[in-house]
């Protein structure tokens, strides 16, 4: 195999990245030996990826291209951050198998909690990104489902809509379609998040729907429209859903759903949240558990 265009320019980061590490750092035991040269020796580098001095040696000279194996070893190695990771694997030419890190868990709130546990006729979710669901209130798991009783993995708003509350919803296409296009916002802000690839291939190989209305590259930012339900309890429901920003970057949305006063469905929504309020705990909101 021929060495990747960029072998030597890897070779030098190799080289000046072991200068900046001791074998103390990196674990290994002091000698007695006087060090020839900054940083950690190539046998020592390679000691700590388990593979050849020989090898490692045709790696710094540019004379062989690193597998993706050797580059999860390297990472290790060598000690190196996320920036400096995504550098190793694009001076490789293997971008492609670079590991994706699991995000770490998007906490709610306190403010985005204090609200779910006021509101309580009004169905209401915190919403992340890739549309997870990170909290709820009693009224909406009256509305919806049972949240809690869910896998955290599950409780994504457009995963549930293609699967679990599909039926409930009497405008379904209207509304899965725009939810896609909310969805291909997000990935436009966050390209890489393996979440969300795993989310969008997982749906694309299970519903032709999905999949088409991916292809469409169709986009909304709209934080506000109407809902059409027909609940197994209380029968036909129609609800004004709007959305707010935290406006602290996070990316969290309240996303609150209501009815207008004295209209046959503010009369069912008051019934429903009332009647499942009444057999619960005190303590309505929940949050999404890592």
């Amino acid at each position: 195999m021929n060495p990747h265009p960029d072998s030597r320019r890897l070779g030098d980061f190799l080289r000046a990245r072991r200068a900046q590490l001791t074998p103390q750092e990196c674990g290994l035991p002091e000698t007695d030996s006087a060090r020839r040269v900054t940083g950690l020796r190539r046998e020592e580098v390679a000691q700590l990826a388990a593979i050849s001095v020989d090898y490692y040696t045709r790696l710094e000279q540019g004379r062989v291209r690193a597998s993706a194996p050797v580059l999860a070893t390297l990472v290790r190695a060598l000690r190196l951050d996320d920036d400096q990771q995504k550098y190793l694997y694009e001076l490789a030419g293997r971008n492609d198998d670079r590991p994706r890190r699991r995000r770490p868990a998007q906490p709610v709130r306190p403010p985005m909690r204090r609200l779910l546990d006021q509101l309580t006729h009004t169905p209401a979710l915190v919403l992340g990104k890739r549309l997870d669901i990170l909290a709820w209130n009693q009224a909406a798991t009256a509305l919806y489902t049972d949240f809690a009783a869910l896998p955290p993995a599950r409780r994504n708003y457009i995963r549930l809509l293609f699967t679990d509350l599909r039926a409930m919803h009497r405008d379904w296409n209207h509304d899965a379609r725009d939810a896609v296009a909310a969805l291909r916002m997000e990935a436009a802000a966050d390209p890489d998040d393996p979440e969300l690839t795993r989310l969008v291939r997982e749906l694309s190989a299970q519903d032709p729907d999905f999949r088409t209305w991916w292809a469409e590259h169709r986009v909304i930012t709209a934080g506000y429209g109407t809902k059409h339900y027909r609940h197994p309890l209380v029968g036909d429901l129609t609800l004004d859903c709007d959305t707010w920003a935290s406006p602290d970057g996070s990316g969290q949305r309240l996303m609150a759903l209501t009815a207008e006063p004295g209209s046959p469905s503010h009369d069912a929504l008051r019934i429903l949240t009332s009647w499942t309020t009444a057999q619960t705990d005190p303590n309505p909101a929940r949050d999404r558990t890592p």
